[in-house]
């Protein structure tokens, strides 16, 4: 009897031989630096993770994908997966032409035949694949703000893997996987999808969905990369490595997945489900809300609870993967045991820790009981995040020239040097300018990118544990939410929109440059010549008219005091 999900599946990578020869031709090359993001999509290309795709999307898949989920052939894929550049990059290169694909260290892992280049409408991708043009979706965010303007589309040659130095004997290509399933005996295998740590509901659900399917598990988590603000990877494998032995050893089998995800919500299940039937599973639990983004602009979740899986209910036959439908699990006190929400014993009381309410106890270093997760994961999570009162963080002021955001800048840093416990570190507009930005003027381009900059070190300072305080003027929404997003990933960021009205800095005008920009003499000054984008979700807004800066500062002081940053 043939086993589908044993035999080997195609790779886009040429012999060892071959590779050499084309490491050497590609020298000549035009050459594109991957991003992380494309890195992963290029070794799931490479290694049949994204069968049946032979290379990045060419603008026919791409059009078909974005309107109805169907490659040009009439396939079902999802995800539009597009190799996006620079405009300056694209000028150089046209359909025709080969490109060395590299990574960022500039090893070279795969050369790019281009057949197409096109501008796509961001609009309607956001609109077809996401359900939604709304920034607050992050891949939208991602398409909008970081993704280059210009598409290159065409077959790829895999010459080498990307190269992880983590956890290596976890990491298995598709034809791997399969190779062991074969080596096991194992015919069923049910995958687990996460981009979690897992805790004991997870571990009853997922003995369930085997038992029910009378499968083998693959816990099968995510460690390219997820939502912004994820537990990392490093700490989620640790959580995983720590519960494996709790499985029945014959039965289980634990290997990463190097996926972007896109936090597609239905889209997104159905791609899980085709990149797992190309690791040789047979079937996969699809969770309530699975890869969910959370809220949208008003506030409400961008996909309902069930669309997941009714999406996947309704290609599965397609897809090739059955559907194990995830229960929400809960724990009955007095039975001491985990039960699908849906079959509880009437009369009893039901213990449950939401995915938030276990987020406040990490921060306030609280209790978490043994019925909701296992000690050894509860202490990888504490060790990466320890308590609030002792973890990094940035408080941000944003405001106009001379609305007094470096004065409590400054009288801020003193407070916090007075009470002790971690190192401070002040980055003033200015001083940045002189040190790490001297070369920029002050174009909205270069603007954004001493922002970054300021973004990028204050992250350093938060993830090694000291407080950040920037003061620059920072006036664009998407700028702010960028340095938001790179400094979250390590710990707390403290918004402080200083709104001091545009008359008022004008009256102060301490440096003349409100003078100056009136003449025209100072080109794109902010609040004159150039707008001022306020923030409308700052932890903080102060008001400095009439009021003396010592007050200003204390009020930031309570703010950190109320978030659990500072002790009282």
């Amino acid at each position: 009897m043939s086993l589908q999900n044993h035999a080997p599946i195609p790779e886009l990578y040429v012999s060892y031989d071959s590779a050499q020869k084309l490491k050497v031709e590609a020298a000549q090359l035009p050459s594109w630096d991957l991003t992380p993001r494309q890195i992963c999509d290029l070794e799931l290309l490479m290694n049949g993770g994204f069968h049946p795709l032979k290379g990045f999307m060419v603008q026919a898949d791409y059009d078909g994908v974005v309107a109805n989920m169907r490659l040009a052939d009439g396939s079902l894929w999802p995800m539009p997966i597009t190799l996006d550049v620079s405009e300056a990059f694209a000028e150089k290169v046209e359909p025709g032409q080969d490109i060395a694909l590299r990574d960022q260290e500039g090893v070279i892992l795969a050369i790019l035949s281009i057949s197409d280049k096109w501008s796509p409408d961001k609009a309607v991708e956001a609109a077809g694949v996401f359900g939604a043009d709304d920034i607050a979706h992050p891949a939208v965010n991602y398409l909008h703000n970081v993704a280059g303007p210009v598409y290159l589309g065409g077959p790829v040659i895999g010459i080498q893997q990307p190269v992880h130095y983590d956890f290596k004997a976890r990491r298995d290509t598709p034809n791997e996987l399969r190779a062991l399933f074969r080596k096991l005996g194992w015919r069923k295998i049910v995958a687990f999808q996460t981009r979690n740590p897992l805790h004991r509901a997870h571990q009853e659900l997922t003995f369930r969905a085997a038992r029910e399917a009378e499968a083998n598990l693959l816990i099968h988590p995510v460690v390219g990369m997820t939502k912004p603000g994820d537990v990392d990877h490093f700490t989620r494998v640790r959580c995983y490595e720590a519960v494996l032995d709790k499985y029945p050893a014959q039965t289980t089998a634990l290997s990463l997945l190097n996926l972007a995800m896109r936090m597609a919500g239905p889209r997104e299940a159905v791609w899980h489900g085709l990149i797992r039937r190309n690791h040789g599973c047979t079937h996969m639990i699809v969770g309530r809300d699975h890869a969910g983004p959370g809220k949208n602009s008003q506030g409400k979740d961008f996909y309902d609870p069930y669309a997941a899986q009714e999406l996947f209910g309704k290609h599965a036959a397609e897809i090739g993967v059955q559907m194990v439908d995830f229960k929400h699990m809960v724990y009955v006190q007095e039975k001491a045991q985990y039960f699908p929400a849906n079959e509880i014993p009437e009369g009893s009381t039901v213990l449950d820790i939401s995915g938030t309410e276990l987020r406040r106890r990490l921060r306030e270093g609280l209790d978490i009981p043994e019925w909701f997760s296992f000690p050894e994961v509860v202490s990888e999570l504490r060790k990466t995040s320890p308590a609030r009162s002792k973890q990094g963080f940035t408080v941000f002021f944003t405001g106009l020239s001379g609305s007094g955001k470096s004065t409590i800048a400054n009288a801020l840093m003193v407070k916090l040097m007075e009470m002790g416990g971690r190192p401070v570190t002040l980055l003033d507009g200015d001083v940045v300018r002189k040190h790490l930005s001297s070369e920029l003027g002050f174009s909205k381009e270069h603007r954004d990118l001493n922002i970054k900059r300021i973004g990028y070190v204050a992250s350093e300072i938060t993830k090694n544990g000291g407080i950040a305080i920037c003061a620059p003027i920072a006036p664009y929404t998407a700028t702010r939410r960028a340095v938001r997003e790179m400094i979250e990933a390590f710990g707390a960021f403290v918004e402080v929109h200083v709104a001091t009205s545009l008359e008022e800095c004008e009256r102060r005008d301490r440096k003349g440059l409100y003078k100056l920009a009136r003449e025209g003499k100072i080109k794109e000054f902010t609040g004159i010549s150039d707008p001022y984008e306020a923030p409308t979700q700052a932890e903080l807004v102060v008001d400095t008219e009439n009021v003396d800066v010592d007050h200003c500062a204390h009020q930031v002081l309570l703010k950190l005091e109320q978030m659990g940053l500072i002790r009282a």
